[in-house]
């Protein structure tokens, strides 16, 4: 299941400042067409953080019709930094979800010995199997590879979303020996070549809304030995990737999108705020 490209699908609005529900479905068909492996709903990318509940469940609906469509896995981000609210959000996903995308708990920095007991507490609730996000720049709490791989002992633990802001040594040490039925996902998306050179299983990329095919083709070229073929083409994503990330996320993505047609506009929500014309023309003008 978690292998390969997973989009984590932006929110697009429509004039009126609402969720534009058939521009979610319209634009979770495209990049499963172009060769993503699934869909995550409600992750940054998403800004989960400025939707309503009722909101959140019509993004869910919406890309659980497309991924049933497509026999495709579902992730749904799930946010919070206690454990008994994140249960509660875990036991509420609806059917039509293979996956949560859950947070390692931010701002009040437990310590290891306090992730893991989170975690375990949440596996033992959840419905569906958990993928760890492990990034400590927005979480301020570091985990370790010990810590990810003592959790993926628990069955109910499928992965983890590595976005540690590059390759460090605990995703070296990771890589080198990865659980069995444990899935490392790279999720920054510029070092996304070099994580899968190390063997991560795929990953979860907001850029993969761009050229979807292409980033499908990297994981293909690793996976299967042709290292001159993925190191050219890394190269290249990775440059479309530093573009669309000049200005916060999802901004500029949202601006190329809008800017070819895929969504009705390229609105953020506050306190995001749209990103300048220059860098979506700079992020635009990028063809492989």
């Amino acid at each position: 299941m978690l292998t390969g490209i997973h989009v984590p699908l932006i929110t697009p609005f429509d004039a009126a400042g609402a969720v534009a529900v058939d521009a979610v479905e319209k634009l979770g068909r495209q990049v499963l067409d172009e060769g993503a492996s699934g869909l995550v709903a409600l992750g940054t990318t998403g800004e989960v953080a400025a939707l309503g509940q009722d909101e959140r469940a019509r993004v869910i609906e919406a890309c659980a019709r497309v991924c049933a469509e497509r026999q495709v896995p579902l992730t749904v981000g799930v946010t919070g930094n206690d454990t008994r609210s994140t249960a509660a959000a875990l036991r509420a996903l609806p059917s039509g979800v293979s996956a949560a995308l859950v947070t390692v708990p931010y701002f009040l920095r437990p310590g290891e010995r306090g992730v893991i007991a989170h975690f375990e507490a949440l596996a033992e609730e959840s419905p569906v199997p958990l993928v760890i996000y492990h990034i400590p720049y927005r979480t301020g709490q570091a985990v370790s590879a010990a810590t990810l791989r003592h959790l993926a002992g628990h069955p109910n633990i499928a992965g983890v979303k590595y976005a540690a802001g590059g390759i460090d040594q605990e995703a070296v040490a990771l890589l080198a020996d990865v659980p069995e039925g444990f899935a490392v996902l790279g999720g920054d998306d510029a070092v996304i070549s070099p994580l899968l050179a190390l063997g991560a299983a795929g990953g979860i990329l907001a850029s993969a809304h761009l050229e979807t095919r292409s980033f499908a083709d990297l994981v293909t070229a690793w996976h299967s030995g042709d290292v001159a073929r993925a190191r050219e083409l890394g190269g290249r994503l990775a440059r479309l990737s530093a573009a669309l990330f000049a200005e916060p996320n999802p901004t500029v993505i949202k601006g190329v999108l809008h800017a070819r047609g895929l969504i009705p506009t390229p609105d953020v929500r506050l306190p995001l705020v749209p990103a300048s014309q220059e860098a979506v023309t700079r992020a635009a003008a990028i063809r492989l």
